[in-house]
């Protein structure tokens, strides 16, 4: 054991006589919100007297960006949860940015996004998302790895030590979404060992994008406390043809009544027809991640053209062969990477499937 674990080990030991210790009615509200990079969370806490009743109560607060050109920005309270770190009352809330006109920096994309979805609310559309990690240690090798590389196993759900690295670090997580009341509703190990997935959803409209990133940020705080490092990134093993992803869900209420098949179908044309503008917006970089990760290998599809099918997994948009049995439900697309911003990709989806739009590039944040 390094000198690192055996110090950690002794700091959650301490640490628990300290959160033992009685207080008054003051309540301790962390504030979480997407830095610049539009990828990592950043995080402060301050005392409220009382428990906020609701996200009315939790006031506005000033937050200093460092990265790049120094920035004041302010953070708005968009979604409320509870804390399962230093648990009830104490809350986390996560945060839009805005600068100091009021408008959203950095390229922050959820008030874009809250528009869109007012336009469609009359869809009712549903997102679940389904979000890939990989386990690394401090060191920067894969957690659990022997120096003679990774246990492939070439599936996902596998059982054995032989096979997963970080089960208790996905249980543990598991169980701290559902304390905070993130709509987590299933998780599984993936092909690499140390790689994992969740699933946030269903949810509706930018619902569904808040419960993820909040998910997110308790990912990277149940790591912290196992001394492990959660990567989001879409490649995280390069040597690997196995990526991570993000793959979106999505439907509508026609699409799930009756019928609903149809309108699959149509949606699914829509995409076709604008495929490389969404692979612009589903990761970081304006796409350069998923041009490394769709490479028609290990169950992914192509970035260079567009594929559907009904039952297949190494396709761009998927319709679950339950779907195609029962004539409703929802697809599954398949192209968002790991590190996608999720308010980009359901806007996207929603302006593609449900307003029609044709142009090249999404608009006004979002560029090719």
């Amino acid at each position: 054991m390094s000198v690192l674990s055996e110090s950690l080990i002794l700091h959650k030991t301490v640490k628990k006589h300290y959160l033992s210790l009685a207080k008054g009615t003051e309540c301790q509200v962390t504030y979480v919100w997407i830095d610049k990079t539009k990828e990592h969370l950043q995080c402060k806490t301050r005392t409220l007297n009382n428990e906020p009743a609701g996200i009315r109560d939790i006031p506005e607060w000033d937050a200093f960006w460092t990265d790049g050109d120094p920035t004041e920005v302010i953070l708005i309270p968009v979604r409320m949860f509870r804390d399962p770190f230093t648990l009830n009352p104490n809350k986390l809330v996560l945060c839009e940015v805005l600068d100091s006109k009021r408008d959203p920096i950095g390229g922050h994309q959820r008030s874009h996004c809250v528009q869109v979805m007012e336009k469609v609310k009359r869809f009712e559309p549903w997102f679940g998302m389904e979000q890939e990690y990989m386990l690394f240690g401090l060191d920067g090798k894969p957690f659990g790895w022997s120096p003679q590389g990774c246990p492939l196993t070439g599936v996902s759900c596998a059982v054995g030590i032989n096979k997963v690295y970080g089960r208790d670090i996905c249980i543990c997580h598991y169980r701290a979404c559902l304390y905070a009341g993130v709509m987590i509703c299933g998780t599984n190990a993936e092909a690499l060992a140390s790689q994992w997935e969740f699933q946030v959803g269903p949810c509706e409209g930018t619902e569904s994008g808040d419960h993820l990133w909040m998910a997110r940020y308790i990912l990277h705080r149940v790591c912290e406390d196992f001394g492990v490092v959660a990567s989001l990134d879409a490649k995280p093993f390069r040597q690997s043809v196995y990526t991570s992803g993000c793959h979106t869900n999505f439907s509508t209420k026609e699409m799930r009544s009756e019928g609903g098949l149809l309108y699959i179908e149509e949606a699914i044309r829509r995409l076709s027809r604008r495929h490389s503008q969404h692979l612009c917006v589903y990761d970081p970089h304006g796409g350069a991640d998923n041009m490394s990760r769709l490479c028609s290998q290990s169950l992914t599809s192509s970035y260079d053209e567009f594929s559907a099918a009904s039952g297949r997994r190494n396709v761009s948009v998927r319709i679950p062969d339950h779907v195609s049995r029962r004539g409703c439900g929802y697809f599954e697309d398949r192209r968002p990477a790991a590190n996608c911003d999720p308010y980009s990709v359901m806007r996207a989806l929603v302006e593609t499937c449900l307003l029609g739009l044709t142009s090249d590039c999404f608009h006004p944040a979002n560029t090719c």
